[in-house]
């Protein structure tokens, strides 16, 4: 069994919804409570990334941000130092339709060959660095290189470590796979979630 911790990032300004996204409703439960039950699946440890506030599972546990306002890199960042497993599973709190077997083959694509990190592509060719399994050890080095030469994209980390680029093709075949990468920024974007929910029963967990 891979050695792997769970981590959501909940450290976002949500700036463009306009209210927490983290605790955005999705047929009764939060965002997080939602990839919270998914990720229990794959292990037992799972924390929170980003500001400590109300809302949350008690049961989880909140790391801070080590470099606030350093964005998603900051994020992955807190996450790596703070595991202590050989693998960190990473997914933003934005992702609400994530789910148990996508997790599942990501890591079993992580058995195949030497990778340091796995990142699904998504179906409009755009890496997802925030739905992906990173290796603690080399990963967390290189993000501490590139904070301290200023850089804040994942896009610089996967470029510096062995990356197992997860085309869409792969994912295709599990259950609720176009949704897998729906981020939900903006109020239009939660009202579409909702529409997803109601139209795809399965969705609701």
């Amino acid at each position: 069994m891979l050695d792997v911790e769970g981590f959501i990032l909940v450290g976002g300004r949500s700036s463009r919804m306009g209210t927490d996204k983290s605790l955005m409703q999705f047929d009764g439960q939060t965002s997080v409570e939602r990839i919270a039950a998914e990720l229990r699946s794959i292990t037992p440890r799972i924390s929170l990334v980003g500001r400590g506030r109300a809302g949350f599972d008690p049961d989880l546990r909140i790391i801070p941000d080590i470099h606030e306002q350093w964005g998603a890199l900051g994020g992955i960042h807190a996450a790596l130092g703070a595991c202590v497993a050989d693998w960190a599973l990473i997914v933003a709190c934005d992702l609400p339709f994530v789910t148990r077997d996508l997790c599942s083959r990501l890591l079993m694509l992580s058995q195949q060959g030497s990778p340091e990190a796995v990142v699904p592509i998504q179906p409009d060719g755009r890496p997802q660095p925030l739905c992906a399994l990173y290796r603690r050890e080399p990963c967390l080095l290189e993000a501490e290189k590139l904070i301290a030469s200023g850089e804040h994209t994942p896009r610089a980390l996967l470029a510096n470590v062995k990356t197992r680029w997860v085309r869409s093709a792969e994912l295709i075949d599990l259950p609720g796979a176009e949704n897998f990468f729906f981020n939900v920024n903006t109020p239009d974007d939660y009202e579409q979630a909702q529409l997803l929910l109601l139209q795809n029963p399965a969705s609701s967990g």
